[in-house]
């Protein structure tokens, strides 16, 4: 039986926090031994709000060799940029998107208000209304038969079944596989300072932990993390405690979590106990990944290289199925 193929991508935003690793990145690492994985890095989706061109490129080889340092493979990466199909397919699939359904696109709801009521700069750009389209087309062009999603994404996934089944239909063969969703369970990392929102570069430092910090800062952020905000009814664990508890399950350190779970069940627990477990789970997998960066920094030219290899590499699948695209369309292809 073939192996599935899997999907997945992310934005180049700079440091790497534990929201993003496990979120995303250690989900990435653990499924990759299991599936053919492309992972992407879509720094073409960084421009669909104001930036600044200098910080994207310096975003995006950060966010790279933080990936690297996590444990993706090299070749398993791509930069989305150095892959034109996927803007060229993204064309083609916005003949078969419907613009009703992108004006429903959750996120494009929430960034147009945003800018409407002036809590984000600038303005609301035609990229930011059609990029589930290039989201579907970094999906479709690699015949992806999984996406890892959360809950909150699976709209996007179901604009992409829509747009596959639409081409299909109208070439009249099934050529674009509909891919399905990868339900693993992700863990839903809240803000050290408000437990009540995700944790966030975008809400300043105090909201997010970086994994590539020293052992202290990772600690006194734990140590000042919110545990009672004085509106928890009573009986119920309050989300700061509830993130904690979170944290420690999402490092694997189970163990810990059962006892300091039991102690709470008892009315024994020492919220400075906890915090300096957490603390101390959060910096083993730090310290490992800190170690790998350091180590890739020393070679930081041969490390550049071969993502723009593996991204040449990936690119050959990518012009495969766009010259089968073209034909089934009615376009013109190149030879390859």
């Amino acid at each position: 039986m073939a192996t599935k193929t899997v999907l997945s991508c992310i934005q180049p935003t700079g440091d790497m926090h534990f929201g993003n690793y496990f979120g995303a990145v250690k989900n990435w690492v653990d499924i990759q031994q299991k599936y053919d994985c492309f992972y992407g890095v879509v720094d073409y989706h960084a421009m669909t709000m104001p930036y600044n061109p200098k910080q994207l490129q310096e975003n995006t080889w950060e966010l790279i060799f933080n990936l690297i340092a996590a444990g993706v493979k090299t070749e398993n990466l791509f930069v989305q940029s150095l892959v034109p199909e996927h803007a060229e397919l993204s064309w083609i699939l916005n003949c078969f998107a419907s613009y009703g359904q992108l004006t429903r696109m959750t996120q494009f709801k929430d960034k147009t208000q945003q800018v409407e009521e002036g809590n984000a700069d600038g303005f609301i750009s035609a990229g930011l209304l059609d990029y589930p389209v290039l989201q579907a087309a970094d999906i479709l062009i690699y015949k992806a038969d999984f996406v890892p999603v959360g809950k909150d994404q699976e709209q996007h996934l179901e604009l992409t079944r829509n747009i596959a089944q639409r081409f299909n239909n109208q070439v009249g063969e099934e050529y674009f596989v509909l891919p399905e969703p990868l339900f693993t369970e992700t863990p839903k990392v809240m803000s050290p300072a408000d437990p009540m929102k995700k944790m966030s570069k975008s809400a300043g430092e105090k909201h997010y932990i970086p994994v590539f910090s020293t052992p202290e800062k990772i600690k006194k952020q734990i140590r000042s993390a919110v545990t009672d905000t004085g509106d928890t009814p009573s009986g119920e664990m309050s989300q700061g405690l509830i993130n904690l508890f979170e944290l420690l399950k999402a490092a694997n350190k189970m163990d810990q979590h059962h006892s300091l779970m039991s102690d709470y069940q008892l009315g024994v627990l020492k919220y400075v106990h906890l915090k300096d477990t957490v603390a101390e789970a959060l910096t083993e997998i730090s310290v490992a990944m800190v170690d790998r960066r350091n180590q890739l920094d020393e070679n930081k030219e041969e490390v550049k290289e071969m993502i723009r290899n593996s991204s040449a590499d990936i690119r050959k699948v990518a012009q495969k199925t766009m010259n089968e695209v073209k034909s089934l369309a009615g376009l013109m292809k190149l030879k390859i």
